[in-house]
């Protein structure tokens, strides 16, 4: 990627009105994605014919005109997806040439089973290989995702780890990380976790050195404007909230609420749309979910 080409990006991501579309879903998340877009499992057979199914739906979404740079700042691909062409244009290249929209990659790998209230993320193999393939397709920066179910500190303190770890990785490597420590929605303990995982990130946030920054992807927090000090933190480039399972209008209620922080939805910003619909029913819906994340992401 040239210096301009980044420097644009970072541009966009740090002062641009908007919101990051979560377009990432793999592996085990994909048939449900499909099915709630209106494909049945029953209309693909192998692992390739599903992800050029979920790469249809992508594409449907990303070459719509409601979807441009105007109020969707980035979108995050699934490594399929990088692979992959939209309009002869590989797909990270098409959303910033031609949509103007800041292209993220997924790179974790999945999860570990549950420990100590967190699981933490599988290793991620050859990644230095996945991140110079990154930089080829001039993607601008990473996600990787962990969750956590329970107030377990010790558990939170090994998922932040975890996450810091592999992010200065890929801070080396020129990209900026978005790092997401899930707190489960329906934990029995959220607030509790969420008070946790805040005073790591922020002791974590420490060990960054001057000049680095990242990002901070956070469920929706139990009380409003929680994480600010995350927000305000000159390490942090901006923190964006997945939608968790919340549906589009409870995130996005919980989105305004929190002021400085952008949404970064996923089943949240496809919820309506199908494969079904008609071009203009599909533009309209779409378009309507996207001004809804939009406006709930300015305050």
């Amino acid at each position: 990627m040239t210096s301009t080409a980044q420097q644009a990006m970072l541009e966009q991501v740090r002062s641009g009105s908007g919101f990051i579309a979560a377009l990432d879903q793999s592996g085990g998340s994909t048939p449900k994605a499909l099915a709630l877009y209106g494909i049945e499992s029953a209309e693909y057979n192998t692992e390739d014919e599903m992800f050029g199914k979920v790469h249809e739906m992508r594409t449907r979404i990303i070459t719509n005109p409601a979807f441009n740079g105007e109020r969707v700042l980035g979108a995050i691909l699934f490594e399929n997806t990088l692979d992959r062409e939209i309009e002869a244009k590989a797909t990270a290249n098409y959303l910033w040439e031609e949509k103007h929209v800041v292209p993220f990659l997924k790179v974790d790998k999945g999860l570990e089973a549950e420990a100590n209230g967190v699981q933490l993320m599988k290793t991620i193999p050859s990644l230095d290989a996945l991140l110079a393939k990154a930089n080829a397709q001039n993607v601008f920066g990473t996600k990787m995702r962990s969750v956590v179910k329970l107030a377990n500190a010790d558990g939170i303190e090994a998922i932040v780890k975890q996450q810091f770890t592999v992010a200065k990785q890929i801070l080396a490597a020129g990209l900026v990380p978005i790092i997401e420590p899930e707190v489960d929605i329906n934990s029995p303990e959220k607030a509790a976790a969420e008070a946790l995982l805040k005073t790591a990130i922020l002791a974590h946030l420490d060990t960054l050195n001057d000049g680095q920054q990242v990002m901070l992807k956070l469920t929706l927090p139990e009380t409003a404007n929680f994480y600010a000090e995350c927000v305000a933190h000159p390490k942090v480039l901006k923190v964006v909230a997945l939608s968790g399972g919340y549906a589009r209008d409870e995130a996005n209620a919980r989105l305004a609420e929190n002021h400085g922080i952008i949404a970064s939805f996923s089943r949240a910003l496809t919820q309506g749309v199908s494969a079904q619909q008609c071009n203009d029913k599909f533009t309209e819906t779409l378009d309507s979910a996207i001004a809804d994340i939009y406006a709930a992401s300015l305050t």
